[in-house]
């Protein structure tokens, strides 16, 4: 049998999803919030809790030299802050793709771009996924979109645009479907809007090979339905 990997951050219990909002305190800032999702033991941790230490990201994105964003984001995926799942992925995505982009030639303030990312990227709920039906991580990579293009509410192209990345984004999550994998989620976000950059801002960043590392940390692990899983990439399967 599979051995129960971390759920609650707390007690590393099992999280369930409730049908409704009901108000609950953090048991990290013990501040008291309106949410559906908790331990089977009753804990809940709020998104900013869920996040402490999310700041570390900007080092790692403003010393970056990568073009390849799903690099960028293993680096931050990486560090002790981020979990298996969580919101955190909300706001990596779109730093990633900054990142690489900026690298790549694209013509940002990187410093002032990531500080929007985060501010953006943190107002999308951790369980958007399936509460929103709209996974975070591909709400991420249109928010990249918007902040290159400096799209607004009243831009017409931009608009459109950035609108179209979210929508394949979130097809190619859906056609993977569930359960819910913060990394495989963000993985497929990331490769979507690699190519749809360089189709409409004529921006080349880079891609690799994207191989799982975080399977036995996932309790619903999909294996080979996953298109990063080891199992679909026998040369890495090989050690080779």
């Amino acid at each position: 049998m599979k051995q129960l990997q971390e759920e609650c951050l707390i007690c590393k219990a099992p999280l369930e999803y409730l049908g409704e909002d009901q108000p609950m305190e953090c048991a990290v800032c013990h501040r008291t919030y309106m949410s559906k999702t908790r331990c089977v033991h009753g804990h809940y941790v709020c998104d900013e809790c869920h996040r402490q230490g999310l700041d570390a990201i900007f080092g790692v994105c403003l010393a970056d030299t990568s073009r390849d964003p799903a690099e960028v984001l293993d680096r931050m995926m990486a560090l002790p802050f981020c979990h298996m799942h969580g919101p955190e992925h909300h706001i990596m995505v779109g730093a990633a793709l900054l990142t690489a982009y900026k690298n790549a030639g694209g013509d940002i303030d990187l410093e002032r771009a990531l500080f929007e990312m985060r501010n953006r990227g943190r107002n999308v709920p951790g369980g958007s996924c399936g509460f929103w039906g709209a996974c975070g991580a591909g709400i991420s990579a249109g928010m990249f979109y918007s902040i290159v293009t400096g799209s607004t509410p009243l831009a017409e192209d931009t608009f459109a645009a950035s609108h179209r990345l979210t929508a394949r984004t979130l097809n190619a999550i859906a056609d993977v479907g569930g359960p819910r994998c913060c990394k495989r989620d963000s993985y497929l976000s990331i490769l979507q809007a690699v190519d749809f950059v360089r189709e409409t801002l004529g921006v080349e960043m880079q891609t690799h090979e994207v191989v799982c590392a975080y399977a036995a940390k996932n309790n619903q692990c999909i294996g080979r339905r996953c298109p990063f899983s080891r199992a679909n990439h026998p040369q890495r399967e090989a050690g080779k």
